[in-house]
């Protein structure tokens, strides 16, 4: 007997990180692959093998434009993958990369890009021991994609996960937000604005490793909020933890630059993507000296204590705005800002 498609065709916001991301995965991609690592989404696979247990990530990067304020595909690939790695609690130390190459691409451009690639692996401590090299027809890569894998050792000392959340526990944001989705969206030319904003891109890797020199117990989950920016994190935090998370409006670092984007285009700091930034869940006991730890590292000093998990409302994300009353967060819905990573 046929039976209606879970979901029709593929949109542009199946690939937003929000509620159509959360469907598309939880619909149709995850059920026929189902297996016991798959019962949890999270930013890294964990296995063991013959006793060793290490954390695993694959990602996959068709950020338009190619180059951008602050970065680049290159150096954006190995970051992204790097910071799956750190937030579930892995000492990053390797990478595969796949090249997608558009026949037609400046050679001047790839050269570019390898160099870029190859200096943030040596920056953050990794090596890429290999890889494969695709070309397609002119038209059908937008000049360049890039696929990664890495694999990282388990840090023993952390139990990260939704099961580890409690009502009380803290949120810890490490830098402002924002910053990597508007760049994009002012280096595609679209809008007359003009801002020295820049991307955050950037491993997150020290920030996440002074945190844990200091609080490893305490600390109960991780992410770095990329597509769907914190909002979604957070949502998608609440709901499978099923607990409520309240948000202090004024503690959120955002930029003055991102701030007036946002309100120009009636988009939500919190939606926006990010590629140099983590959230963290921390016992109260400890999210002090948790907060000290990141904001000691060069370029965490913009880290803040955010908000608080509570019981009610259930899987919902609250804030409190600046003037006295409350807002409730949801995911993001639709895809305001395309291919930003």
């Amino acid at each position: 007997m046929n039976t209606k498609p879970k979901i029709a065709q593929i949109e542009m916001a199946h690939g937003a990180g929000g509620k159509a991301s959360r469907r598309l995965i939880e619909g149709v991609i995850v059920p026929p692959l189902a297996n016991r690592t798959l019962q949890t989404l999270s930013d890294a696979a964990t296995l063991t093998i013959e006793g060793a247990r290490i954390a695993t990530t694959a990602d996959g990067f068709v950020v338009k434009p190619l180059q951008f304020n602050g970065g680049s595909i290159g150096s954006l690939a190995v970051h992204g993958t790097v910071n799956d790695l750190a937030v579930s609690g892995a000492r990053p130390v390797a990478l595969l990369a796949t090249l997608i190459l558009e026949a037609g691409l400046s050679g001047e451009v790839l050269e570019a890009e390898m160099e870029a690639m190859g200096a943030a692996a040596r920056a953050c401590g990794v090596e890429i021991v290999g890889g494969d090299t695709k070309v397609v027809e002119h038209g059908m890569a937008d000049g360049m994609y890039v696929s990664t894998f890495g694999i990282g050792a388990i840090d023993e000392r952390l139990t990260l996960g939704p099961q580890s959340v409690r009502p009380g526990d803290r949120v810890l944001l490490s830098g402002p937000i924002g910053d990597h989705g508007i760049t994009i969206l002012l280096a595609r030319g679209e809008l007359e604005l003009e801002s020295d904003i820049a991307s955050d891109t950037r491993a997150v890797t020290p920030f996440v490793q002074a945190m844990t020199s200091v609080a490893a117990s305490g600390i109960r989950w991780m992410r770095d909020p990329t597509r769907g920016g914190v909002a979604t994190s957070l949502n998608e935090l609440a709901r499978d933890a099923q607990t409520g998370i309240v948000l202090d409006e004024e503690s959120i670092p955002v930029r003055d630059a991102v701030r007036g984007a946002c309100e120009i285009l009636g988009l939500d700091p919190l939606h926006i993507a990010n590629e140099g930034q983590f959230l963290a869940i921390l016992a109260p006991e400890i999210a002090e000296a948790a907060l000290q730890a990141v904001r000691a590292v060069p370029g965490g000093e913009g880290a803040a204590l955010i908000g608080e998990i509570t019981t009610e409302p259930v899987a919902t994300v609250i804030t409190r705005t600046r003037y006295g009353g409350t807002r409730v967060v949801d995911m993001l819905v639709g895809d305001p800002l395309p291919r930003i990573c």
